[in-house]
């Protein structure tokens, strides 16, 4: 199994969307530079948040708010070509990225099982969801298609 960074928890509450987990299948030198990455999916557009790491354990969160950004949603919008954004989540030291994701259990399929609750900011519909290789990511959608799926 490649390495990766295994999620725990997901607590998507209070405008913040906090991660707590273990970093897989490779070795933590040092506990500092360590982020939480969120990439734009078609894109090169990066969130980056800081991570704190001890041992294998990190924790990290980030504001809704920040992905609700109206002086970037316009072009985010035209380079991504549609009105739902995906952002991927990823753990890095700056060398290497670690995708966030469940790879441990024993459940497969997590994106039609696991359903968490969406959060609400300036018109924006925000939810994390796993995808269909269990990895982490994140949903965005106006809030008139928010009832509908990916």
């Amino acid at each position: 199994m490649r390495p990766h960074a295994e999620v725990d928890e997901v607590w998507p509450r209070d405008g913040r969307i906090r991660l707590v987990g273990r970093i897989h299948g490779r070795a933590v030198d040092s506990a500092d530079g360590w982020r939480l990455l969120l990439v734009l999916r078609g894109t090169d557009h990066r969130l980056r948040y800081d991570a704190r790491v001890k041992g294998d354990r990190f924790e990290s969160e980030l504001p809704i708010a920040d992905l609700a950004d109206r002086s970037e949603l316009a072009d985010r919008d035209a380079e991504a070509g549609g009105d739902v954004e995906e952002w991927d989540l990823h753990l890095t030291d700056g060398e290497a990225e670690l995708r966030v994701g469940r790879q441990l259990d024993d459940i497969r399929g997590k994106k039609k099982i696991m359903v968490f609750p969406e959060q609400r900011v300036s018109g924006l519909s925000v939810r994390p969801y796993y995808t269909v290789k269990d990895n982490l990511s994140l949903e965005c959608r106006p809030e008139s298609l928010a009832g509908e799926a990916i």
